[in-house]
Parts: structure tokens; sequence; C-alpha cells
């Protein structure tokens, strides 16, 4: 649990784990095992994911525990006034920050990048970490602009290639922090994690493994 309080409650959801769904294992299905109940007038009888993750995707989640965080939350994200910034690790070398406008399913998107760092890598020759900030919030939106400049995320089964699959570590893509203003108090708010070990493990082994074999 990384915030909560009668209004709203924000959690670090694990890789793997679907939002919600048919499937019985779901963060949905676990929330009211996992949260106090509102004391609210108007609580929510079942707390509720205000906006999505990707299955693959870790990080910051967002949960209305009353109608109106519901409400006001669904607001802020339709009026695109909450901010999420995710990290996530690319194949190759990023060389600088930009902002890509493709547009998915017909619909306008964007995501704007910021280059964190770039290492060298036997197998992948560069990996590069990234601060991501989508403004839009279509499906798969990140992974599918990555991709689209050539530079998909490593671990991408869908939108990578044979090449791009690190075998047994997953996506390397997290939503690391999340700014809005509170439902009730309307106080900006800012939440953050540290991104998973994962990450700068890889980064430095990649680096070691590079300068080892190319002194």
């Amino acid at each position: 649990m990384l915030f909560e309080d009668e209004h709203i409650a924000a959690i670090n959801k694990p890789a793997g784990i679907t939002v919600s769904g048919n499937k019985f294992k779901t963060v949905a299905n676990a929330l009211p095992f996992n949260l106090k109940k509102s004391n609210e007038p108007d609580a929510l009888f079942v707390p509720t994911p205000v906006h999505r993750l990707d299955n693959q995707t870790s990080g910051i989640l967002l949960i209305a525990k009353t109608k109106t965080a519901q409400i006001e939350l669904g607001n802020q994200f339709t009026n695109k006034t909450i901010q999420k910034n995710y990290c996530t690790i690319v194949i190759g070398e990023v060389c600088k920050n930009r902002m890509i406008n493709l547009p998915i399913e017909n619909k306008p998107s964007e995501t704007n990048f910021e280059i964190i760092k770039v290492v060298k890598s036997l197998k992948y020759n560069d990996l590069s970490c990234l601060k991501v900030t989508p403004k839009t919030g279509r499906t798969h939106q990140i992974r599918i602009h990555m991709a689209s400049i050539g530079h998909p995320i490593l671990g991408d089964k869908l939108y990578g290639n044979a090449q791009t699959i690190h075998k047994g570590k997953g996506l390397f893509l997290c939503a690391s922090e999340i700014k809005f203003l509170h439902p009730k108090t309307f106080l900006p708010t800012i939440i953050k994690i540290d991104v998973p070990h994962k990450f700068k493990s890889l980064l430095v082994r990649e680096k070691r493994r590079w300068n080892t074999y190319n002194v």
C-alpha cells in the first residue's frame, strides 16, 4: 500500500496481474480484502481502480473508495490534468529527448520521453533507460510508440521481436510517479515509487559485461 485515506488509495501493482476483468486473480477482486472500507456517505460498495495498467506493466494504480472520488478523478483523467510518469528500458541508443504523436486506432496519441541513461550491451549493442510521460491514455500507448521509432521496450513480446525478449524478466515498464489533485481536498498530490530492482541490476550487469569483454 502506497497511500490510503477515506477517499482514495494507491497501490503498487505487480507485473503479471490484470487490473480487472473476467479472471479471478485481478487487482479489483483483491481490493475489498486489502483496503479499509470508507466511512464517507458515498462510499463505493467495492473500491474501484480509476485507470488501467497493462497486465505486464508494474507500478502505481489509483483507486477510488467513494463515488465523489471516482467521478472527480475520472474528470481529471478526461481533462488530462493527471500526469503519469513511467520508467522504461528500450532497445538501442536513444539519442535525444522527443515527443511522439503517432495516432493509435485513429485517435490522437502523444508520448513524451527524456533520456535517463544509455549503457552498452553485448546482446543489444545499447540499452536506453527513459522517463516517459504519456499525454493521452491509449491502450498499450507507450509500447506502441516506442516500437514505432525503432526502440521497442525490453521484454515486449507483442510489439517487439524475438531479440527484444529478456528471458524470465518480463516487461521493463513501470508507472513510477503520478501527480493529481486530491478529489476531496483538491490539494496537489504526488505519489512516487522506486522502480523495480531488475531495472538497475540489468543496467549494471550489461555495462559490466560490456566492459569485461571490450577491454
